[in-house]
């Protein structure tokens, strides 16, 4: 696989290096709206530098494109790739608006080309421990889903392109929160209602949020409840899953977050309570683990875990949200 990354930001350093690993994929050129943030990556990963995204997306040497720009030039870039014949990765959120994310979809379809979603925290080592129980039965059928996610900024925030509502779309939801439900909806399936609160309470970037309270529910019941935050002073994940016989949780990513742990506990009305504790040390390996499943999925011609269409989903429950926000009601899905 010869993969163009487009961007040369916090993204693309951290998905570079996982290319040079890939026994599968060779790395042909970074490019950016800047050149010096381009050549200086390149030159560290051993690629080509260039500047812009026309001509990469349009090269004959190349066949992947990653793209890992702010979210208001996703779409463009993505459908010019993909109706060019290449494979698209693409960091979260998919885009800035619902339309511009059906559009992607719609046109990977047409051109039978892969699109992924860059949601890595499917490929975390607890959430997929988590997975694996709940597979196996150990949990029962799926009830709640609840998740905390939260950062604390930095001086400044407020003039970067995150704090810009006509480059990303959304506030922390959209930009954190957004890993979190897509997290709810992998464990609990579809949802059909939604509702929540929005606010902007320390950060000034209105109309854009720094505090989400997000609620969902699915028709047999089961609920989901994600907070994502700005004003998480100490980094922090949790993420809890309740079943009927017992429940999981995953505290922490690595690094500011603290050593990611797995925690699995039976439910049992009699016996003393125990948990049973797996903690994961060492390099945050996500990205990798991502990566190989997009090739796979590639060479498999099959949907990625954290497709396309599982991009654009994440997004119209963000979007419910914001609604259910300004109107103070319920929104239907």
């Amino acid at each position: 696989m010869r993969v163009g990354i487009i961007g040369a930001g916090l993204q693309a350093r951290r998905r570079a290096p996982v290319l040079l690993d890939s026994p599968d994929t060779k790395l042909v050129v970074i490019s950016a709206a800047h050149p010096e943030p381009a050549k200086r990556l390149a030159e560290e990963m051993g690629c080509e530098a260039d500047v812009g995204w026309e001509r990469i997306v349009n090269r004959n040497d190349i066949d992947t494109i990653i793209v890992c720009t702010p979210p208001h030039i996703h779409a463009a870039v993505s459908i010019a790739a993909i109706k060019s014949g290449k494979h698209v990765l693409c960091e979260k959120p998919l885009t800035r608006t619902l339309a511009e994310a059906e559009e992607m979809v719609k046109v990977a379809q047409k051109c039978n080309v892969t699109l992924k979603c860059g949601f890595n925290h499917r490929h975390h080592p607890g959430i997929q421990k988590v997975r694996q129980w709940l597979d196996k039965g150990l949990l029962g059928k799926p009830l709640v889903v609840r998740c905390r996610y939260g950062i604390g900024g930095r001086p400044g925030y407020e003039k970067e392109w995150r704090a810009n509502p006509e480059v990303v779309g959304g506030g922390q939801l959209m930009e954190q929160g957004i890993h979190g439900i897509d997290l709810a909806r992998w464990f609990l399936g579809e949802f059909s209602e939604a509702s929540g609160i929005v606010e902007t309470i320390y950060w000034p970037i209105k109309p854009l949020e720094d505090n989400a309270f997000a609620i969902y529910r699915t028709k047999s019941g089961g609920m989901a409840f994600i907070h994502s935050s700005l004003t998480q002073w100490k980094n922090l994940f949790s993420f809890e899953l309740y079943g009927t016989e017992g429940y999981a949780a995953v505290e922490g990513l690595g690094g500011g977050y603290g050593n990611e742990r797995a925690i699995l506990a039976k439910k049992d009305f009699f016996a003393p309570f125990q948990e049973e504790t797996t903690e994961f040390r060492g390099d945050d390996r996500s990205w990798r683990e991502e990566w190989k499943e997009f090739v796979t999925s590639v060479r498999e011609c099959r949907d990625p875990v954290g497709s396309g269409k599982d991009g654009l989903e994440a997004m119209r429950l963000v979007m419910a949200v914001y609604q259910a926000a300004k109107t103070g009601q319920m929104v239907k899905l």
